[in-house]
């Protein structure tokens, strides 16, 4: 059985490589949205965990709810992306700056 704190170390390596990608890449909207689910996933990877180490199912619960969130995020992010992209040609969070009025 793998003990709890590997799980969280493997949590926290995923969050902060989120952070990083959020940070650091400020010119492309896919990625993102892709290092705010990597966030995500690193949430659940914990509450499961946590769920599992004290023995109860409200962590795993909430992990349904979470990737709920997580899913309609993907899906209304992407269509507003594929809506933007068919309009301007281009996908770059400055170019997105311009919608400001």
């Amino acid at each position: 059985m793998i003990p709890l704190s590997h799980w969280l170390i493997l949590g926290a390596l995923l969050f902060s490589i989120g952070v990083v990608g959020i940070f650091l890449n400020r010119k492309n909207v896919i990625i993102l949205l892709m290092a705010i689910e990597i966030l995500l996933l690193a949430v659940n990877i914990n509450f499961v965990a946590f769920s599992r180490y004290l023995g109860n199912l409200q962590g795993q619960i909430f992990v349904f709810f979470v990737l709920t969130v997580a899913a309609a995020e993907a899906a209304i992010g992407l269509a507003i992306l594929v809506v933007y992209f068919r309009n301007r040609r281009s996908i770059n969070v400055e170019d997105i700056d311009d919608l400001r009025g």
